[in-house]
């Protein structure tokens, strides 16, 4: 059951930091001491890793719950049932805010070691092109039980699951363990995934002991080979030399158990305290924050009361337009968030993700955008100009124009850089420069793109545009060998958004196919075919724009919001899908409901 996230009855806070934002109905000396904390945990970084730290693109917002009481009115419902896990704090990273949710008044040693843990992939998000995944999980399980005090921080305290794992369990051979990425089994598979991270753990912090121990730079010298694109394994054999040696003295490491610590003394951090900036919230914005909170962690109908309930006390209160318009967002309602969002930017909201969201889904409506949507995301970025996904729908916008393209490159540029592990932003960024006929400087793009993909929708929306890229290069070969009017021109200003099925209203002949989603294939900017396998037969169905799909799911909550694109390949569905007078496909997708 839920616990009631009703009006705060206490004041709340907000305290402002240069790097963090801390709500908090504790008091301010409570609200100031958690911005300081993790101001330090992040100097901590930029003291141990200066070339690869940077801030994430989307803020991050901390939830410092003062009891138990203020913690379960906004943590997940799921954690609430009787036998769950006890929670002391959550990190979620939402669509277009980091949050970080924590209870003050936790006892436990390590109560923040999943905050710490997903801050440090936060922190690495940058080198995720070239990072493998072993020293990516190996630094956060190293960092997650960090200890921040007031003049010092202790980092590398070993986790004792992890050493009783190893010490029962095989592990992994270093070449595997090196070459393990986000499709091996090592990754996915539970208990194969537990020696993983242990493992993971285990030779990272054998690796900063030793090299602390011994002033070698074995670890720092084989970041950098992989980050010039040396393969991990053969960077490991040139930076630690022999791997069975290697692995020996690893598990020698293991069963010897004598693991040191590393302290760093923080007082000479460049953090000014007296520059934050303190105010107390209103009940008003304290109710929109929290509600803003509950729509990410799905707990819907909590939000809904609270944005309703401002709206009671003033009914143009652009906070509550805003939290309804998330709510229908995470309800797959694109036509109701549009409308709320819209609500919102008149009635004079401050909020970037308000211009963003109403631009966002004023293009979903199809058709090219109008000056209103252009203008909704230049307010975005005025209010916050290093939000990439603004930056990469403008670039949208201004290349569906055919218009400013040497702009829309220069956003795409600050998308990726703001968030470089991102693939659709790098596919969007290749479409520009194909609109620009930049073509050997588009397969640049794609082909990090394509190294970045971790799932079948990402891998074929960079192999449709590689492909593309082909086509037009055929074509261009064709037209010389044989001039005709032009034809390669037309091709050049329509690919990668014409769509390969008829844009059409979805009139036709309803009908229903229940079965496993598989093949799904998406395109820039909206577009999706997949197939759904039934008992007897396999329909073939399309969207031109996957915004506008009805999605639901029936016996399980999605963790989120649904992809189709990452979201959908072997789910089972009922999928509702209109006849359309393309043959070749069965027809275009109205709904989908997913389940378990």
């Amino acid at each position: 059951m839920s616990a009631p996230a009703l009006r705060a009855a206490e004041q709340w806070s907000e305290v402002r930091s240069a790097h963090f934002t801390v709500l908090t109905d504790a008091n301010e000396k409570q609200g100031r001491q958690i911005a300081t904390q993790f101001e330090r945990m992040r100097w901590m970084f930029q003291t141990l890793f200066p070339k690869v730290n940077v801030d994430p693109a989307n803020p991050i917002v901390v939830l410092a719950a003062k009891n138990d009481k203020s913690f379960s009115a906004l943590e997940p419902s799921v954690y609430l049932a009787k036998g769950q896990i006890k929670l002391d704090g959550l990190f979620m990273k939402g669509p277009d805010t980091n949050y970080m949710l924590l209870r003050l008044d936790a006892s436990e040693q390590h109560p923040y070691a999943t905050i710490y843990h997903e801050y440090t992939h936060l922190q690495f998000a940058a080198a995720s092109e070239w990072m493998p995944l072993w020293l990516n999980e190996g630094f956060a399980e190293f960092v997650q039980n960090t200890d921040i005090r007031d003049k010092d921080v202790h980092l590398g305290e070993p986790s004792v699951d992890d050493i009783l794992y190893l010490r029962q369990n095989r592990i992994i051979p270093l070449p595997v363990l090196f070459a393990v990425d986000h499709n091996s089994p090592y990754y996915h598979d539970e208990q194969k995934g537990s020696v993983f991270y242990a493992e993971s753990w285990a030779l990272t912090h054998y690796l900063e002991v030793t090299d602390h121990e011994k002033k070698t730079s074995r670890l720092g010298d084989y970041m950098h080979l992989v980050s010039q694109q040396v393969a991990p394994v053969a960077a490991a054999e040139k930076a630690f030399g022999d791997l069975k040696q290697l692995q020996k003295d690893l598990e020698s490491y293991i069963r010897a158990g004598d693991y040191k610590q590393f302290v760093l003394s923080s007082a000479a951090a460049p953090i000014d305290e007296s520059a934050y900036k303190v105010r107390a919230l209103t009940p008003a914005e304290s109710d929109a924050a929290r509600a803003d909170f509950l729509v990410d962690v799905d707990r819907i109908p909590d939000a809904r009361a609270l944005a309703e309930g401002l709206l009671k006390q003033d009914a143009k209160n652009p906070l509550a337009f805003e939290t309804l318009g998330h709510i229908a967002y995470r309800e797959h309602d694109a036509g109701a968030a549009r409308q709320q969002f819209e609500q919102a930017v008149k009635l004079g909201s401050r909020s970037y993700l308000a211009h963003y969201y109403f631009a966002m889904f004023s293009m979903g409506q199809g058709g090219e955008p109008g000056p209103e949507v252009e203008e909704s995301l230049r307010a975005a970025l005025r209010l916050r100009p290093n939000f990439a996904p603004a930056c990469d729908l403008l670039a949208e916008v201004l290349a569906m124009r055919r218009e400013k393209l040497d702009e829309a490159h220069m956003l795409n540029v600050q998308a990726i850089q703001l968030d470089p592990s991102n693939v659709t932003y790098r596919v969007n960024a290749a479409s520009v420069l194909m609109s620009m006929e930049r073509y050997a400087d588009a397969q640049a793009v794609l082909s990090i793109a394509a190294k970045l993909a971790t799932n079948s929708g990402e891998r074929a929306l960079v192999q449709g545009r590689i492909d593309d890229i082909a086509r037009i290069q055929s074509m261009r070969a064709e037209a010389a060998a044989h001039p005709n009017e032009g034809q390669v021109e037309v091709l050049v200003g329509v690919v990668g958004a014409l769509p390969k099925h008829p844009t059409e209203p979805p009139t036709g002949a309803k009908h229903f196919a229940e079965g496993v989603i598989r093949e799904v294939t998406c395109d820039y900017p909206a577009l999706l075919q997949f197939r759904v396998q039934g008992a007897k037969k396999t329909v073939a169905v399309y969207s031109n724009d996957y915004f506008k799909i009805a999605l639901t799911a029936q016996g399980f909550t999605p963790q989120g919001d649904m992809n189709p694109c990452k979201d959908f390949e072997g789910m089972k569905a009922r999928v509702e899908y209109a006849e359309s007078s393309d043959k070749t496909v069965d027809g275009q997708v109205t709904a989908v409901e997913l389940r378990k």
